[in-house]
């Protein structure tokens, strides 16, 4: 028998695609990686992922988990050997358990971020991680890549969420970690191994997640603002107000919700866009409507006197709330449409932000005279999505002709300012090489003694991270 008759006996005919029916899946969402493959698999429960993973084991066949494929940096696209076998999850989408009275919710993989939000909303409760995928992005991709999303300021990454996991090991073997506890000392957490590990460790099946209270109230404002220095003076008046009431705080340049806006008449701004900067605040209160109201008032009067804003627009019911967010979240569908651009997931000590903006900006400009940065991200949490497009009449592929150029010039400010060239979205293939530049020699090292001590065939997602 061979592997594609092994992969059908496991999980039927139908689930093991190849030729054009496997075409979707070896393509990532940019469009900028494509692969080839034996096959793309389907399982639909931890078994069969364990069984699909002896059979390639066994022929040693390179093994790529896949979620709903939205990653942005090729991590969940094969190479273009054909040698790989992908292992789609989309089929494992179960919500096994919710556990109200101990704020936890218990999911397989393939289940969709969306999917888990609403089953937690329908128990009374809340699952906080939020990004502009969570229609498509899943569970397991979540996990593989330690997403963050936009209230990372308040709950905290993919990790922080996560109090246990299943996972196949590249043996095969089902490690049953899904424990649904706070406090467990009992040595080392394991699970932190493949949070941010890209599939390279091992396959996530299932994971344990915290919830929380549902909100009394929420309030969102949009606010105009004259720098990015006075949108991080901003920052710390909300923090100071608000404490753990401010869940988001996210920044935008002027161009790029100009962009966004042009580009999908769905969008509407409420505010001229005549300032250089924007920020979008939610406050989410535990006390009601009223209280929560009155702070914001508050803090927006403040902060207008102190000339940290210079207008808001305050939503006064859900439906403004939600056309706020659509703003900040159709930045990246707009840009795609636009044709892309160089994309940066760095992350900077917040007081560094504006001054590496500024500078980095201004180095760019110099070297090219055509870029135009296109910035925005989770200012509250230290991560900027710091990307570059062209000013009119330059083709974008103009700036990825120049790909490396640039990707040094900012990669090299970052590290000079103690900051990551990776916050949220992972390195898959697009930084795998250059995070040889700043990794210290130890670290990696150390790295890949796991990578071998777990996957000493080097099957699991190779190409990726390492």
């Amino acid at each position: 028998m061979n592997l594609l008759q092994a992969l059908e006996a496991i999980v039927g005919a139908p689930n093991v695609l190849t030729g054009a029916d496997a075409q979707p899946y070896l393509t990532d969402w940019r469009g900028r990686y494509r692969g080839a493959a034996r096959a793309v698999v389907r399982p639909a429960s931890t078994a069969e992922v364990a069984a699909v993973v002896r059979a390639c084991a066994a022929a040693r066949a390179p093994m790529v988990p896949q979620g709903g494929n939205t990653g942005l940096v090729g991590g969940g696209t094969p190479d273009g050997s054909g040698e790989a076998v992908v292992i789609c999850l989309q089929r494992m989408n179960r919500v096994r358990a919710i556990d109200a009275a101990n704020d936890t919710i218990t999911v397989e993989a393939g289940c969709v971020l969306q999917a888990v939000q609403a089953a937690a909303r329908a128990a009374g409760r809340l699952f906080p991680l939020s990004l502009a995928a969570e229609g498509t992005a899943t569970i397991g991709g979540n996990r593989a890549t330690n997403a963050g999303g936009t209230q990372v300021l308040r709950y905290g990454n993919a990790r922080d969420l996560t109090l246990g996991l299943e996972v196949v090991l590249a043996d095969g073997e089902i490690w049953d970690g899904l424990r649904a506890l706070r406090k467990d000392n009992t040595g080392y957490d394991l699970k932190h191994l493949f949070i941010g590990a890209e599939g390279t460790l091992g396959i996530i099946t299932a994971a344990t997640l915290k919830l929380y209270p549902l909100p009394a109230a929420q309030t969102t404002a949009l606010a105009a603002v004259p720098s990015l220095a006075q949108a991080s003076s901003l920052l710390q008046r909300a923090r100071a107000a608000a404490g753990s009431a401010l869940t988001a705080f996210e920044v935008m340049a002027r161009i790029t919700l100009a962009h966004a806006v042009e580009t999908l008449p769905r969008l509407r701004m409420p505010l001229p866009l005549d300032q250089p900067w924007y920020v979008l605040l939610e406050l989410s209160d535990a006390e009601g409507e009223a209280h929560a109201t009155h702070l914001f008032e508050r803090l927006l009067a403040e902060a207008m006197d102190a000339g940290e804003i210079v207008d808001a627009a305050v939503a006064r019911s859900l439906a403004e709330a939600q056309a706020l967010w659509a703003l900040r979240e159709g930045i990246p569908e707009a840009h795609a449409k636009r044709g892309g651009n160089v994309k940066h997931d760095i992350s900077l000590p917040v007081s560094a932000i504006a001054e590496f903006v500024e500078s980095t900006n201004a180095e760019l400009r110099r070297r090219f005279a055509w870029i135009e940065p296109i910035v925005f991200g989770h200012l509250g949490d230290g991560n900027l999505h710091y990307n570059m497009a062209t000013v009119p009449g330059t083709p974008i592929e103009v700036a990825f002709a120049h790909e490396k150029a640039i990707n040094d010039i900012v990669y090299d400010a970052v590290h000079a300012r103690g900051g990551s060239i990776s916050a949220e979205h992972g390195l898959g293939q697009l930084k795998r090489e250059a995070i040889g530049r700043y990794k210290p020699a130890l670290e990696l090292e150390l790295m890949r003694r796991i990578k071998r001590a777990l996957d000493p065939q080097g099957l699991m997602n190779p190409g990726k991270v390492l």
